[in-house]
């Protein structure tokens, strides 16, 4: 069988519900909110202090270079208890990034600050790779 005639695995049984391999697995049917680069840009340019920008990267990462405003909270199974430790309230709005696109750390702790009862969470799924070919300058804590 070639790529092309692949079956998907997962099959969406019922609202809420999906199918992967056998297993039944609930989903979170809120779709998640993505910033552009440009439009953060724009909002860490403004001094906007309505949001929380968080790094999802390991520490050595974050202390190479990270996006402006942008405090470090590496995305591991402990994540959402890390984040509420910074007292921000549940309903402030929350920008998670990692280094790409096709890096999942941001997607899985969007995930977990949702479960967690986070109510405005925001993915900029550019990341640093993003914010690098936008020409913008980074921070380092070197």
């Amino acid at each position: 069988m070639t790529a092309g005639n692949a079956i998907p695995l997962t099959m969406i049984l019922q609202k809420g519900h999906a199918l992967v391999g056998m297993e039944k697995k609930e989903y979170s049917e809120q779709m998640q909110k993505t910033i552009s680069t440009e439009e953060l840009k724009k909002r860490i340019d403004a001094g906007a202090d309505d949001f929380v920008l968080v790094d999802t990267l390991k520490p050595q990462s974050y202390e190479a270079r990270h996006l402006p405003k942008a405090i470090n909270i590496p995305e591991d199974a402990e994540f959402a208890q890390k984040y509420a430790a910074t007292g921000a309230p549940k309903d402030k709005e929350v920008i998670v990034y990692c280094s790409s696109e096709t890096c999942g750390a941001h997607k899985r702790a969007a995930d977990a600050l949702e479960a967690a009862g986070y109510t405005n969470v925001v993915r900029f799924s550019g990341g640093l790779a993003g914010w690098q070919n936008a020409g913008f300058a980074f921070e380092t804590s070197q």
